[in-house]
């Protein structure tokens, strides 16, 4: 091989392996991406959000780097704060190399209950009010050009019109394949829920949606979060997979890999990114750049 030629292999090298490390290097003490994979955090989080998680909030983990699960170390390092009741937060799932997005409700020596829908810190029942409806559209992508039609409701895109006019209330909006529309028939459909402003214990007031107050989670034992861990929940309460459930439980405070700073692209699969043309109906511009909502 001519000296050239070594060169050439050299400069393509050493671009592919020092980009890989700034990359390695921004994820793990800087920002890392996210995307929102499921329902759960509804309607402060939906399906199709991407978001940017601040690595530096709450300290590092072994966590917080690649191969964390190698188990290198214990205990974190630099933890300026200790998360705060109200914080939505990334974590690793106990015991699975899974991430996952939810709300710190409780933390050491808290004790966590819900009794008939509604959620209890301490013994002390947390106050929710301003109820109003709440939407969540999964429509098959066969309906996204001719949109959907049922009595005083009409869809199309990211919108939901009443009447003719715009919804006077909040909604999600999902298209799903057809395939999975036809093999799993809930998951697909109009889903009305309630929607509420919760108030926790410190002040901070935040978004859920209730489908109704006696769900399979909606009455639960107490649970009293042990020392270094913490208890997470989903807003949305009826559909979410969180703390209250034997395969999350407690998580470890070594788990936690951030909390979310805000979005920075968000789109409801209506098409794929390569279809332009469709980005009108597809990208929720209204929702780029949100802050993350206490």
């Amino acid at each position: 091989m001519s000296n050239k030629n070594r060169n050439v292999v050299r400069e393509w090298f050493d671009t592919i392996f020092y980009g890989g490390l700034i990359a390695i290097i921004f994820r793990s003490l800087l920002l890392e991406p996210f995307n929102i994979p499921s329902g759960s955090m509804i309607p402060s989080l939906q399906v199709g959000d991407h978001i940017f998680v601040q690595k530096w909030s709450y300290g590092y983990s072994r966590y917080s780097f690649p191969f964390g699960s190698w188990n290198l170390w214990d205990g974190r390092f630099f933890a300026a704060k200790e998360p705060s009741v109200g914080d939505i937060i990334v974590f690793r799932k106990p015991n699975a190399d899974v991430e996952y997005v939810k709300r710190l409700i409780g933390v050491a020596g808290d004790t966590i209950q819900m009794k008939d829908g509604r959620l209890y810190i301490n013994g002390k029942m947390v106050e929710r009010k301003n109820p109003h409806p709440y939407i969540v559209a999964n429509l098959p992508k066969s309906m996204r050009s001719v949109g959907y039609y049922k009595d005083n409701m009409s869809i199309k895109g990211n919108k939901i019109w009443i009447d003719n006019e715009p919804a006077p209330f909040n909604y999600t909006i999902e298209y799903k394949s057809d395939y999975i529309c036809k093999t799993n028939p809930y998951e697909c459909g109009i889903h009305h829920a309630t929607e509420y402003t919760e108030i926790l214990p410190n002040g901070i007031e935040h978004s859920i949606i209730e489908v109704s107050d006696n769900g399979p989670l909606d009455n639960t034992e107490i649970f009293t979060v042990p020392e270094g861990h913490l208890f997470f929940m989903g807003d949305n309460r009826d559909n979410s997979a969180d703390s209250r459930t034997p395969a999350v439980s407690y998580v470890p405070r070594d788990n936690v890999l951030g909390n979310v700073w805000f979005i920075w692209y968000s789109h409801n699969y209506y098409a794929s990114g390569l279809a332009f043309w469709y980005w009108g109906n597809k990208i929720r511009w209204e929702r780029i750049g949100m802050a993350r909502k206490k």
